[in-house]
Order: C-alpha cells, then structure tokens, then sequence
C-alpha cells in the first residue's frame, strides 16, 4: 500500500473513531439521569448486610449461564417475525372500568410486557410501569414499543380512585422506567423496590418516606394487604459499571381473601417450590413467557419453564406476561404464547391470554382469545430453553 493510501485510511479511521467517541458521549449526556443513582450511606449499608451480597454485589445461588458464542449464532439465524407488522389489538381503558371494586375480590388488567394492574382485596398495585416510547435511557435509540401506553400518569389518577402501591422487580430498562416514573413520583402511593433500588428512585424525586426497599422473603403491609418480596433468578444494572449492585426480585402479594404471585424477571431455580410451600397456594401467578435463548437459559423462563413454575408455586391460574411489547430476543414475536399454550395444555394448566388493556377476574371462565397473527414459530423441541444447575428435570 503507497503512502497515499495509508494516509487515506488513517484519515477514515480516524474519522469514524470521533464519530463513534461523539455517539458515545451524546447519549451518555442525554441518558445521565436516567442511568440512575447508586447506594450510598445508610442504604448502601443495608444492602451489604444482606446474605445475597458477595464480593461487592448481590449474586444469585445458582449463577447464569451465557454462551457468547452461542448468542452471536442464534442472532444470526433470528426470526424474521421479530416484530408485529400489523398494530396489535389493545383494548381502550374506560373511565368506569374501575369505579368499583371487581365483585370476585380480585381483578388483573395486563397492560403489556410485565405491567398489571392487580386489584386485590379492595388493594390496587401497579407493576413494572414502562410508558415512555422506548426501553431506553434515551429517546432515539432502544427497542421500541409496539403500541402506545394504555394508561399514563395525569390518566390513570383520572380514571382510578388510588393506587396503592407501584411494585418494581428491578432496574433493567423494559421494568424500572424514568419517565414514568418521573411522571408518578408525585402520586400519595408507596413504591416497593428489591434492595438497592430506592437510590434510582430518590435520585428522580420520589419521597424517601414513600420507598419501600425488601430484600428477599422480607415484607411490607399496606392496611391489611402484605407484599412480600420473593427471590429471583435473574441480573441487575443500567450501565457497563453497575451490574449486579441492585437486587432483583418478583413479589407475592396476600390479601384477606386471595393470593397473586408475580414473577418478574427470572430463570427457574429452586427456591420457586420454596415460594410455594410458604407462600402459596397463588390464585393467580403471572409469569414471564418471553425473550428467552438458548444461550441464556437462566435469564428468563421460556413458556415450557414458567408452565413448570407455576406448578412450583402452587399456581392455580397462569398469566403469561414479558412478551408482546418489545424486541428483546431472537425468537418470532408470537412464539412465547404459542408454546406457553402448548405446554400448559400438555399440563393441564389453566392459562389466560388477555389482549392488552383486557381486565379479567380468575375465579370467571378464563379469557382464552386468540388475537395475534398466525405466524411460523418454533417448538420446544426445534429451540429449547432449559436452565441449569436444577435438582431435577423440568417439563420437557
């Protein structure tokens, strides 16, 4: 190569260097408050004196297996369904929907990806709120959602009398909002956080007297509702820097009358039985079914592990939730509720599938809609998700 042409290649090189340095360094500046806060003081304190922080962050009892190279292959051989090409089906929240208390006791409303709207004993909790265009630190750029936001904030104090509580399970993007959470840092409720979390939330204007932080099997009360934090198998963080300093976590929640398990982000691991013998048996328990690999098997369930975690919380009704919101895996878009299906047939499992912004009561006949598209999806047996170091096999 003559020096011409050296010098025109280090010109190049050097050029989209800066530009990937500028790139970088407008979204670190857009996303800082979003990023989030980390623990300090007290709450630092605290988190360091639970038994699931080791060597300077919180860690699972079974560690998570990722395959790098297993990643970059089932990447290249991604559905081509990834994403909806049609609008999905959502149903309009009306503003009388929830002027009274549904005559059951307990009433969900699934407003996409892991947000419910759970009514429960004459309680209402809202989980894993995400509003905002993107599940992103940033406005452009991040997976997008695939249909706009059932409820919002100035909407939902509208169209309901109070809301209780505002349960996270973690800090990742698709769960722990800033917009949202921005939006409703005002509200008169309680936010109930793992372990950690709270400082992301003081950090954008919510009261510290109004954050609850639980580690795993503490509880809270709100009058005669307990909110007990259940472990999970999963992982935590915003940036490159804070992996793992924040817990993770799913909830029950114990009324007077009924009991509700929700999941949030996790692989399957042991202590899911634990959760049911103490806890359980759960009305309703509602699982993530989606955004799952092969090459990240202890991350998410995957529908064919969360129909044998509902049997191991003692589930009576499943509610499969983590899908039809966001491209966040490899697998088609209606893959996770087709074989959800398939496995809580083969188990006899009563599932639902509500559209979203559908309410439905689980002691009622179950909603069993089929509302998305028939499009090609692969099989337990073409793509199986099976996590690892359980004592025992799970549902094939």
């Amino acid at each position: 190569m003559n020096q011409r042409k050296r010098s025109w290649w280090r010109r190049i090189v050097r050029a989209v260097g800066l530009l990937v340095l500028l790139a970088v360094a407008l979204t670190v500046v857009a996303g800082w408050t979003a990023f989030g806060h980390r623990a300090e003081g007290a709450r630092r304190a605290r988190m360091e004196r639970s038994p699931h922080w080791k060597n300077g962050h919180f860690a699972n009892p079974q560690p998570l297996d990722n395959d790098a190279w297993l990643t970059i292959r089932n990447m290249a051989h991604a559905s081509p369904y990834r994403s909806p090409t049609q609008p999905i089906p959502t149903l309009p929240v009306p503003s009388d929907r929830f002027a009274t208390s549904p005559p059951s006791g307990l009433r969900l409303t699934w407003l996409g990806h892991s947000s419910m709207l759970v009514e429960i004993d004459g309680h209402r909790i809202l989980t894993d709120p995400a509003w905002s265009p993107r599940a992103s630190p940033v406005t452009f750029a991040g997976p997008e959602r695939w249909f706009p936001p059932l409820l919002t904030a100035p909407i939902v104090q509208e169209k309901l009398p109070v809301i209780d509580a505002v349960v996270i399970s973690h800090d990742h993007y698709d769960h722990l909002d800033y917009g949202t959470i921005v939006a409703m840092k005002d509200w008169n409720t309680t936010f109930v956080v793992p372990l950690g979390v709270g400082a992301h939330l003081a950090y954008w204007g919510v009261a510290e007297d109004r954050i609850v932080e639980l580690d795993w099997w503490e509880s809270t009360h709100i009058r005669d509702l307990t909110i007990v934090c259940t472990p999970a198998r999963h992982a935590s963080g915003r940036t490159l820097f804070d992996n793992d300093t924040k817990l993770w976590a799913g909830y029950a929640f114990i009324g007077a009358q009924h009991r509700a398990y929700f999941s949030g982000d996790t692989g399957l691991f042991p202590l899911m039985s634990d959760i049911g013998a103490r806890l359980g048996p759960f009305d309703v328990a509602m699982l993530e079914v989606g955004e799952y690999d092969a090459a990240w098997p202890d991350w998410h369930l995957g529908p064919e592990q969360a129909v044998e975690a509902h049997r191991m919380v003692r589930g009576q009704l499943m509610v499969p939730m983590h899908w039809g919101l966001f491209n966040l895996a490899y697998h088609g878009w209606t893959e996770p509720i087709e074989r959800a299906l398939a496995a809580a047939e083969r188990a006899k499992i009563d599932i639902v599938t509500p559209k979203p912004g559908q309410s439905f009561e689980p002691g009622l006949p179950p909603v069993r809609e089929r509302w998305w598209p028939d499009i090609p999806w692969r099989t337990a047996d073409q793509a199986p998700v099976v996590a690892t170091q359980m004592k025992k096999p799970v549902m094939p």
